[in-house]
Formats: structure tokens, C-alpha cells, sequence
């Protein structure tokens, strides 16, 4: 099976939460637990994605990545909400609702 591009992702029907983090960072460390919570809490709704910045320099260069975390939600390959830094998980649910 061919792995799906970030690309194929982003514009797919289903909304997708993208973490842009480092394994550097220490408040991505603290963020992934929440993204990976929302993930499941809301499968049925929203894909959830991991981008290392190090490694995929092209697309947080694309996305102008300065900081990490920086969470963005693509809505079929657009920018439907984007937030640098730790949020907690209640805001981010309302954030995702928001843009369903």
C-alpha cells in the first residue's frame, strides 16, 4: 500500500489536526498527550497528524513553522485554525468544533 502524502491528507474530507513539533522541545512534550487524547476522543471527526519539523523542513518552511508547538486545522487543504504554543484540551476541542 502506498503511504498517503501530507498533501493527500490536508485536502482529504475529513478535517485534520496537524501537531508541528521538535524532539527537542519541551513544550511539545507536553502537548502530544493532549493531541493524542483529542485524537481519539474525536476519531470520528478529525484525522490527527504529527509533523517533525526537523525532519520535514519543506512543509514547516511551507506553513512558516517559527515556533513549536504550533498546531494548525487543514479543513479539505485550507487553514481553518491555527495556535503556537501549549493549549489545554478543552480549548482545543471547542477550536476544533468550532471549525467542523
Amino acid at each position: 500500500m502506498q503511504m498517503e502524502s501530507f498533501n493527500d491528507i490536508i485536502n482529504g474530507d475529513k478535517p485534520v489536526l496537524v501537531d508541528f513539533f521538535a524532539t527537542w522541545c519541551n513544550p511539545c512534550k507536553m502537548m502530544a498527550p493532549t493531541v493524542e487524547a483529542v485524537g481519539k476522543e474525536m476519531s470520528d471527526q478529525i484525522r490527527t497528524l504529527k509533523i517533525d519539523i526537523d525532519k520535514n523542513e519543506q512543509v514547516a518552511l511551507k506553513y512558516r513553522i517559527q515556533s513549536v508547538p504550533t498546531l494548525i486545522i487543514f479543513k479539505k487543504g485550507e487553514i481553518a485554525w491555527r495556535n503556537s504554543g501549549v493549549i489545554d484540551k478543552n480549548a482545543l476541542i471547542q477550536h476544533i468544533k468550532s471549525v467542523l
